[in-house]
């Protein structure tokens, strides 16, 4: 079952066997940079699914979380209160809001992708890649308020699921 803050402990295990057989049988095809659908750094715990992923197969990855998970690291990191500083200060796709708790640490970055979506998604640093390219390579992935590479697996899979269930 899902249990919000342990993502990584049932889900890294299958991620970790499908890049390590495309390394092994097609490496050629290896990506260099993997977007992860789940948090990287920016986590109760500060290391989420992609740095789970990012540190055992030594890939740079990007953590992309269709909603906040909140961070106990002040006041200013509570849902209530991004949900409000998004709606607040992302005006316009490309708008960033910094996720800095009380501690001075940058957890991650609310992202409004594109004009004509209000949801932010919420980058953040899985393993070997700054925020600020995360985020530019996030942006650059969006067609949609979710970059394409997670968009298509979600559209993918749920696809199979239907069809697997028929």
């Amino acid at each position: 079952p899902y249990i919000p803050g342990f993502l990584a402990f049932r889900e890294v295990h299958v991620l970790l066997e499908l890049v390590e057989k495309l390394r092994n049988n097609k490496p050629e095809f290896l990506p260099q940079v993997l977007l992860v659908d789940g948090n990287g750094v920016l986590h109760p715990r500060g290391f989420g699914l992609a740095s789970h992923l990012g540190v055992l197969t030594d890939i740079p990855t990007i953590g992309v979380a269709k909603n906040f998970l909140q961070i106990n690291d002040g006041p200013e990191l509570t849902m209530a209160k991004v949900k409000t500083q998004c709606h607040k200060l992302l005006q316009k796709g490309g708008d960033k809001l910094p996720l800095i708790g009380d501690s001075g640490t940058l957890w991650g970055m609310a992202v409004r992708t594109l004009d004509t979506t209000t949801n932010p998604i919420f980058i953040s640093t899985g393993h070997r890649v700054s925020h600020e390219t995360a985020v530019a390579i996030a942006l650059h992935c969006s067609l949609y308020r979710i970059p394409e590479p997670i968009r298509q697996a979600d559209l993918r899979t749920r696809s199979l699921i239907r069809r697997r269930q028929e």
